[in-house]
């Protein structure tokens, strides 16, 4: 059976070298010259010595740069037997959607560049909340000091061709309406411009919280919709995910981890302290707190810990 597998992803990535137990390829991610991806079939597992891409499960790298019939065998040699329907969709041709452009207020003013005094309160609040000067650069931040979204901080979210999708106004002056949205859809994907879909893509609630946990999506929310640009990205990129919500919103957290197993997404939960989100601690902790992540290996895991919250 094992060596049926080998020569299945030989297939997919050509002839490897052989050091003890690990068989070494030309990465498919990085596609350096020399051979440094390995594949253990013992134990599953893949790692890039070069750009290090790796993942618990072969099957991955069969999906992304195999064919539908080669995934189809591998399934069949590892005695899978039932495909999601989004597998399907995987393989067929994607379709052109239009894109979301819209306009920032007319009063933005960018806080990236020389400031006035009277940029002073907005930046005070942004530099209490952490935010730093490269992050009002990296993020293009701002604020608008009068009209529609007067006391407020301004952060865009800009498509990969550069242009903005959507922006949230968070006020700074504080006006009972902590956030006011702008008339535009919020299916998009927030700052895909930043996102590095080959690295681990980390789900969070909101655009601050975004800013302090890295290459993270803003969900503008704790849910994800199978039907949503993010899902859809997430599913076609084979994108390893790692869910840091709020805890009081753990149900919908371990209901996103459940909707990403169901098609083979490679799921990490982040335990978040009580009391606290991902911008209240700060990007050092953060990243501690990522280290020590919780696999979500199936659905059985799901099921147990929703039954223990259900106690």
């Amino acid at each position: 059976m094992q060596s049926e597998k080998v020569k299945l992803v030989n297939d997919v990535l050509g002839y490897p070298k052989r050091q003890s137990s690990e068989h070494l390829y030309t990465c498919p991610y990085c596609n350096h010259h020399k051979k440094k991806f390995s594949v253990n079939f013992e134990r599953n597992v893949f790692k890039c010595w070069i750009c290090d891409t790796r993942g618990r499960n072969i099957r991955r790298v069969i999906r992304r740069f195999g064919s539908f019939t080669q995934l189809k065998e591998w399934d069949k040699l590892s005695g899978i037997v039932d495909h999601s329907r989004l597998e399907f969709q995987l393989f067929a041709e994607e379709e052109v959607e239009q894109e979301q452009i819209i306009s920032l207020p007319k009063e933005f003013k960018t806080l990236t560049g020389k400031t006035s005094v009277v940029d002073n309160i907005p930046l005070s609040y942004l530099t209490n909340r952490g935010i730093e000067p490269c992050d009002l650069l990296r993020y293009k931040i701002g604020y608008c000091g009068e009209g529609e979204f007067e006391g407020r901080i301004i952060i865009p979210s800009f498509n990969v061709n550069g242009y903005v999708n959507y922006f949230i106004a968070r006020s700074y002056d504080g006006h009972w309406m902590r956030y006011k949205n702008p008339d535009a859809s919020r299916d998009i994907i927030f700052n895909e411009l930043n996102i590095d879909w080959d690295s681990d893509v980390i789900l969070v609630e909101g655009v601050f919280d975004a800013i302090f946990a890295g290459n993270a999506v803003a969900l503008l929310g704790s849910t994800l919709r199978e039907e949503s640009r993010l899902f859809q990205h997430i599913i076609r990129n084979d994108s390893s995910v790692f869910i840091a919500l709020d805890p009081d919103a753990e149900k919908k957290a371990m209901r996103i981890a459940h909707t990403l197993l169901k098609y083979d997404i490679e799921v990490w939960k982040v335990d978040i302290p009580e009391g606290e989100d991902v911008s209240s601690i700060g990007k050092e902790t953060f990243t501690e707190l990522k280290k020590s992540a919780v696999l979500m290996r199936d659905n059985q895991d799901w099921i147990l810990k929703r039954k223990l919250m259900s106690l």
